[in-house]
């Protein structure tokens, strides 16, 4: 077998023509091959490179096409330069917020505006409106014209003695009759100024501050005439004009019924040449006034000085006595039972409206509140009036204590002025509490929590404000129910323009049918202790409203009312007291080597 012959079988001969064809076929490939090499060769160098570079950018780095798309535009700026990208964002961006936020304010905006309704006053805020209202109604002297009671006018034109200057103009009217006591003036224009000090912003909330600062300055610029507020050294000062005696015949102000625009009668100006507790008074009324007045500092400053001048007038032993000494037309309405507790009273303001330590040293000298009774827990001692100032001093004595410490050597008696005034309360006291972050205080082995002082205060005024048996108000023009026949001269005799003599308003005093005018705000004295009230004119202690009353009523009112919130002013009453303890010395200079 032929090696070459794998499958076996024999070898014949190869047609020579099919051999023939493959050679002819096989020449053909050949110059095929042949130009393929050639046109490789005839190629330059720089084709091959290009080819090269192609090669390499498809297999390496991608077509050079997309290549090309992949790179960044920028968008020049001037200063700075920035991708198109990044800025066509931000521009977006700047759009979507103006469509979103920009867009809905401007739409609003152009809305035609309608005001909210503001919440319901409370009933304390609607009281006040009326309690503060009050004392327009006793204004004496010329009116102003925007005075706000309209049946009211210029009356008391010819009070006061030639050597006064300008006579006594002015002032208030104490209550139903046209008698000016210059003592509980003296005592309401100081609880006016102390809640208008404490409870600003409230007065404020309710567009009552200015009206409550025209008010009490109608009283401080009557106050000032009532003494030589010039001089350096007084001698007497004036206690009342006009005045009366129960059951008189005489035509004076308790005999004759008259509108105070009508009075015909001699009016007398009494005097007095020692007068501690009404010098006192006077002083605090004109110290706590000037606290309100601050932003007024030269009629800050007279009140200051008419304060100042007072003191040794009232301080002095040999003129130790007090203003009704001696006095029956006065000790019948008004009449003084001690000097210690305006001593402590009186002290106190000076000092807050002063800042001299004189005054402080005073009200916490320890036989000062031991003769005024202030720890004797007599229950009459304990509840504040124009003749018993014991818990007012304490409680102002107690708020230096717990807002300023001033430690010794005032600790010892501040701190037995804080324990009297837990004893005797106060909502104001609680109010004091709650400014410091204290929820109570013990009351004995009690203890009482602020709210329940609060609640128990909020239930006082209720039952004054018509919360009683008989679903009477006893605040005049408050609720549906309440007096009609209060006993006020002014509010009993219509403004007709007629003139009724001493003796021909009496019809109006007695008659059974309402007052023609409504004194607005007047609290009136209030019922037995059976709540039993009789609506009737001659009834003056139940019927008859005072100065005094009221401004005790403002105090309670303002205390309670939620307008404007339930804070007081912690720092205002004390802006005229020096810093207590030396500043701290500066930091020593940087060592330099």
């Amino acid at each position: 077998m032929h090696p070459g012959n794998l499958w076996g079988g024999k070898l014949d001969a190869i047609d020579s023509d099919r051999a023939a064809a493959e050679e002819e076929e096989r020449r053909r490939n050949m110059t095929e091959w042949d130009r393929g090499a050639l046109h490789s060769q005839q190629l330059t160098a720089e084709e091959q490179r290009n080819q090269l570079d192609e090669t390499q950018q498809s297999w390496l780095l991608a077509p050079q096409d997309s290549w090309k798309k992949k790179r960044k535009k920028y968008v020049n700026l001037g200063c700075v330069s920035v991708s198109r990208t990044v800025f066509m964002w931000t521009v977006g961006s700047i759009v979507v917020l103006f469509l979103v936020v920009a867009l809905p304010i401007i739409i609003v905006k152009s809305l035609p505006r309608h005001k909210s309704t503001p919440p319901p006053l409370d009933n304390y805020t609607l009281a006040l409106h009326k309690a503060i209202q009050f004392f327009d109604a006793q204004k004496s002297g010329k009116l102003p014209k925007n005075n706000r009671v309209s049946w009211r006018g210029d009356s008391g034109l010819k009070d006061g003695p030639a050597e006064v200057p300008g006579g006594l103009f002015g002032g208030y009217y104490d209550g139903g009759s046209n008698i000016k006591f210059h003592f509980p003036m003296a005592f309401s224009m100081t609880m006016l100024s102390w809640s208008l000090i404490e409870y600003s912003h409230k007065f404020k909330a309710i567009n009552e501050y200015d009206h409550m600062r025209d008010v009490l300055k109608w009283g401080t610029d009557y106050l000032l005439l009532t003494f030589n507020n010039s001089a350096t050294r007084l001698d007497h000062i004036y206690t009342q004009v006009g005045g009366g005696l129960r059951d008189s015949e005489s035509p004076d102000d308790i005999y004759c019924w008259q509108r105070p625009e009508d009075m015909s009668y001699d009016r007398p100006v009494i005097s007095a040449t020692s007068a501690t507790d009404l010098g006192a008074e006077v002083a605090a009324a004109l110290a706590a006034a000037s606290i309100v007045f601050t932003d007024k500092p030269n009629y800050a400053q007279k009140l200051k000085k008419g304060a100042e001048t007072l003191w040794p007038f009232f301080r002095s032993k040999s003129r130790r006595n007090r203003y009704s000494n001696g006095k029956p037309t006065t000790q019948a309405f008004y009449n003084s039972t001690s000097v210690f507790d305006e001593l402590m009273w009186a002290g106190a303001w000076l000092y807050y409206a002063t800042g001299n330590k004189t005054y402080i040293e005073l009200a916490t000298t320890p036989s000062v509140p031991q003769t005024a009774k202030a720890f004797a827990n007599r229950p009459e001692l304990m509840v504040p009036s124009w003749n018993n100032k014991l818990p007012g001093a304490m409680l102002l004595m107690t708020r230096y204590r717990l807002f300023l410490n001033p430690g010794f050597p005032y600790e010892n008696m501040l701190n037995r002025y804080h324990n009297a005034t837990g004893v005797t309360m106060s909502s104001l006291f609680a109010d004091y509490l709650n400014s410091t972050g204290v929820p109570g205080w013990y009351c004995g082995p009690t203890f009482v929590s602020n709210h329940v002082l609060k609640d128990f205060a909020m239930s006082q005024i209720d039952y004054i404000l018509g919360n009683n048996p008989l679903k009477m108000s006893y605040v005049v023009g408050f609720g549906k129910k309440f007096p009609r026949h209060v006993h006020h001269r002014g509010a009993t005799i219509p403004n007709d323009k007629k003139r009724r003599s001493c003796r021909e308003g009496l019809k109006y005093r007695d008659t059974k049918n309402p007052n023609p005018h409504n004194i607005t705000g007047a609290m009136v004295g209030g019922p037995n202790k059976f709540d039993q009230f009789h609506d009737i004119r001659r009834n003056y202690n139940a019927s008859e409203p005072t100065l005094s009353g009221n401004a005790g009523l403002v105090a309670a009112l303002v205390s309670l009312t939620s307008s404007g919130g339930y804070r007081i002013d912690k720092n205002t009453m004390f802006n005229g007291v020096p810093p207590l303890y030396p500043p701290a010395p500066p930091p020593p200079k940087v060592w330099r080597p």
